[in-house]
């Protein structure tokens, strides 16, 4: 009969199993497969598993339901049998092991970005994750471990979820990328600093390297806490030889290491990627005769996470020409020009020269517009500022890149002089000319605009310090006319949290509508700048109010693009509305910003005659 799991820790190193994914994957289930999903399809092979690890002399076996998270179900169909399949792991694993052995329900990482980066908030996350709790213990699991965790935020809400529906044992596992930071970058000592903060019952780490990292990262984490530490490496770094993910870390070379696992200060061991019951079976022989390192013998400093390094942001009136002007009040316009669609941008140029003699602020460029192929928006933005005297808002869309991408995007732009961005989610690939491509969306625009605000701040995506600061002025994007108003202004108010400093609306054709929109919005007190889009034709309008997200043109404007008798007849009543737009909305407004239609810079200039 099995004691409880943190009596059993006094006793000596307690032996994990290894990979329970590259197992079943040698039983013919291929890597694109929902592993989880084979405790309610083939439990015959999980158990298959897990018979074979207690073979080889495992201590605790770990549950198959790493990725059963309501995110990482959901694209298999499966978010609905969440309870069911975390339910169904425990269940098996727990027959399997009997009295003797331990079983310790795995939950890994919800498989998407959380807040203040990530769409999900805190509240979300921790709810997810103790519905995976409440079905393990529900099953009979005798701890957690949570593991392969990249971000201290997320584990952090993990770690509560577990304390506010049990008081099972804890386990907390994040990855490394070597002896000397975690995959992300932080420095060792100040994860297992923040880490000794949520208190876990246990800290360590899993996965991403093989065991000579792995003990160096022990060697520096058994001075820094008084917790029990797991290490639970993978089979050595991958190869990909003839189309197959091969490990090459031996079970004789993990066996050498588990004995200096034990002797350094490890009292949970175990593999993780590429690891086998051969592994365990070595690590078993290996560490019989071992008492762990006494726990005396290891002077702990409980350090507190290092703060970041103090940094001074940028002022609004030192990071652009741009934010000067809005800080001091001042009324702005912008022009937005669209990328070409090849590799000639001198017609754009030649427009933003136009533009910016006439004395236009700033010129607008959106990234990949109705998702559409053109050239990338940094490239033309960089190219107008380097050969046009005025300066850019570049549009920057959470579509097309991950977070390590844009990160890396924004770092450059910084590098090569673009000062102004406008955080955007970005349209759909669906509605533009590559209707299958792949939408990235890491994250949304409130995610986007907390990144630029930790850039701002000299810090980035992982908390990690970059050095200088980067000094951005960031702009999100409105749209006055939703058909879920309360849900746009929700989430206004979460870009504006998250460190929006203006606002640059939808088109604006309503006025009763867009004054509604100014009236909900007066508390938040930043700059507003509304959209304005000169119809040039009955069809553009058409275009604009079926086919634009975010656009709306009122029954009455159409009816006056319908009256039109001609092409001129329609550009003359399209300025009209456009000036009556610009003369109603400046005097509540600090700008606007007005599409060039078609590169008709003369009709942009005729609208803005009297404004600049």
């Amino acid at each position: 009969m099995r004691k409880p799991f943190r009596e059993r820790l006094e006793e000596g190193t307690v032996l994990f199993d290894g990979g329970m994914g590259t197992m079943l994957y040698t039983k013919g289930i291929y890597i694109n497969t929902c592993f989880d999903e084979l405790n309610i399809t083939a439990p015959h092979l999980v158990r298959q598993v897990h018979d074979e690890y207690l073979r080889a002399g495992a201590d605790a076996i770990e549950t198959n339901t790493f990725g059963a998270s309501s995110y990482k179900l959901e694209p298999f169909g499966l978010a609905q049998k969440l309870h069911e399949i975390n339910l169904r792991g425990a269940q098996i694993a727990r027959e399997a092991a009997g009295d003797d052995v331990y079983v310790a329900g795995a939950i890994g990482p919800l498989g998407v970005p959380i807040e203040p980066i990530g769409r999900v908030g805190f509240d979300e996350a921790r709810a997810d994750f103790a519905k995976r709790v409440r079905a393990l213990r529900e099953g009979g699991v005798d701890l957690i471990i949570l593991e392969t965790f990249l971000y201290l935020s997320e584990l952090e809400q993990a770690i509560l979820a577990v304390r506010d529906e049990c008081d099972l044992p804890v386990i907390a596992q994040v990855v490394i990328r070597n002896g000397e930071t975690l995959a992300v970058g932080t420095p060792i000592s100040d994860a297992v600093a923040r880490i000794n903060g949520f208190y876990p019952d246990m800290v360590g780490f899993n996965c991403a390297v093989g065991p000579k990292e792995m003990l160096d990262a022990l060697e520096t984490a058994v001075a820094l806490t008084s917790r029990p530490i797991s290490l639970m490496p993978n089979a050595g770094e991958p190869r990909r030889v003839e189309g197959r993910t091969i490990y090459l870390g031996s079970p004789e070379y993990f066996a050498e290491f588990s004995k200096r696992f034990v002797q350094t200060g490890a009292r949970i061991i175990g593999g993780c990627c590429g690891t086998t019951p051969e592994h365990i079976k070595a690590m078993r022989r290996a560490i019989a005769a071992l008492e762990p390192a006494p726990r005396h013998q290891i002077q702990v400093r409980e350090l507190q996470a290092q703060a970041p390094p103090e940094i001074t942001p940028y002022s609004p009136q030192d990071k652009s020409r741009l934010s000067c002007r809005l800080a001091d009040h001042k009324y702005v316009t912008l022009c937005e020009l669209v990328s070409p669609k090849g590799v000639d941008a001198e017609r754009v140029l030649k427009q933003a020269r136009q533009l910016a003699h006439h004395g236009v602020d700033a010129i607008n460029i959106p990234d990949g517009p109705r998702a559409s192929s053109r050239m990338s928006a940094l490239a033309l933005a960089i190219l107008i500022q380097r050969n046009v005297n005025i300066e850019v808002l570049l549009h920057y869309t959470c579509r097309d890149r991950n977070v390590i991408g844009m990160q890396s995007d924004l770092l450059g732009a910084w590098a090569l002089g673009i000062r102004n961005i406008l955080a955007v989610t970005g349209d759909p690939p669906k509605l533009g000319n590559y209707p299958d491509a792949t939408a990235v969306y890491d994250v949304d625009a409130i995610g986007l605009t907390n990144l630029l605000w930790r850039l701002n701040h000299g810090l980035d995506i992982a908390r990690n310090p970059i050095g200088e600061p980067t000094g951005f002025l960031v702009g999100v994007g409105a749209n006055p006319g939703a058909i879920n108003l309360e849900e746009e202004l929700r989430r206004l108010e979460y870009k504006i949290e998250a460190g929006a400093e203006f606002i640059i609306t939808q088109p604006v054709f309503d006025l009763r509508i867009f004054e509604t929109f100014l009236r909900r919005i007066e508390p938040i007190r930043v700059p507003v700048l509304s959209g304005i889009w000169p119809l040039v034709s009955l069809r553009n309008a058409e275009f604009l109010n079926h086919e634009v997200p975010g656009a709306s043109v009122p029954d009455d404007v159409m009816e006056k693009m319908r009256a039109a008798k001609s092409k001129e007849e329609a550009l003359a009543v399209g300025t009209a509305v456009a000036q009556q737009m610009v003369r109603h909305v400046r005097p509540h407004t600090q700008g606007i910003q007005i599409a060039v239609p078609f590169g008709r810079v003369d009709m942009v200039l005729e609208v803005l005659d009297g404004v600049l």
